[in-house]
């Protein structure tokens, strides 16, 4: 099999645990009888890297060869791939079907099928969708790739690293920017601390579903406007202000209504003052 594809052992999955390393192999096509040889009837692995790793990741790649070493081929056997999703290991369009169906039926795919229906642009939805995978670059993911920094702490906050839960949910930040979105729509909210929950459950029982998309996509525009607020401070020494953080969000949701909304005339003053009436109107 190919050898950089998947290597389990036990229910470790090695290119999981060490993706850096497994990046750096000097040919990601090599079969496992090119990464190791038979010795007086002991299998040695030979791994071979692109380049010199870094100090940081030597403890890595060492980890990686303890792991190896509890990994024999058998001897004579050739090189085989298998089907992970059927017991026979072979490949068949039904095994495809129903490992494919059981991804389609869990909730996150539910979650994420709603996002894409919200009512806004779309690259404020794709921000939304990769802050509910935990694909946006914050500190702590740049850190966990391997990227040098002076500091992972939060730049909004300045007291806990800037992980992706914090920036956008625990940070008194984030925080203040959700209070203030409550509050402009008249209604107090118990905040979930985890992203997919607060998406899940921020809607409003007395709007019925294509008026709770379009307040789905209020979520979306005060997302995207914490994280551009972030870059502002981060990259162009803006001051931290969740007001304008706020008010940037409502102007973000406001300007896709007046671009797509049908017959919807409302003005921005309108959309600040009187956001459920708005909301109320689109059908």
């Amino acid at each position: 099999m190919n050898f950089w594809e998947d290597v389990w052992i036990g229910n470790i999955n090695l290119k999981t645990l060490h993706p850096r390393l497994f990046s750096l192999s000097l040919d990601q096509g090599l079969m496992v009888s090119e990464v190791g040889e038979w010795v007086s009837a002991v299998w040695r692995w030979n791994l071979r890297w692109r380049r010199d790793r870094y100090e940081w990741e030597s403890p890595l790649e060492a980890n990686l060869v303890q792991l190896l070493s509890r990994v024999s081929p058998l001897r004579g056997h050739k090189d085989v791939q298998t089907w992970g999703c059927d017991g026979s290991g072979s490949f068949s369009v039904p095994s495809a079907y129903e490992c494919l169906a059981k991804q389609v039926s869990s909730p996150r795919h539910e979650i994420f099928e709603q996002l894409w229906r919200i009512k806004a642009f779309p690259n404020i939805i794709t921000t939304a969708w990769r802050v509910l995978l935990g694909r946006i670059p914050t500190k702590v993911d740049l850190r966990r790739r391997g990227v040098l920094l002076n500091t992972v702490l939060c730049e909004l906050c300045q007291s806990k690293e800037e992980s992706c839960q914090h920036i956008f949910i625990e940070c008194p930040f984030a925080q203040k920017v959700w209070r203030s979105c409550f509050k402009w729509i008249g209604i107090s909210f118990v905040q979930h601390n985890v992203l997919m929950l607060h998406f899940e459950n921020f809607f409003l029982p007395q709007l019925n579903s294509q008026q709770n998309l379009l307040w789905k996509g209020v979520w979306a525009c005060v997302v995207r406007s914490i994280w551009e607020h972030r870059n502002s401070v981060v990259f162009k020494q803006g001051v931290v202000d969740a007001e304008e953080t706020f008010s940037m969000a409502q102007l973000k949701a406001w300007q896709w209504l007046k671009h797509r909304g049908h017959r919807w005339s409302y003005s921005l003053a309108d959309w600040i003052l009187n956001p459920l009436i708005c909301i109320r109107s689109f059908k």
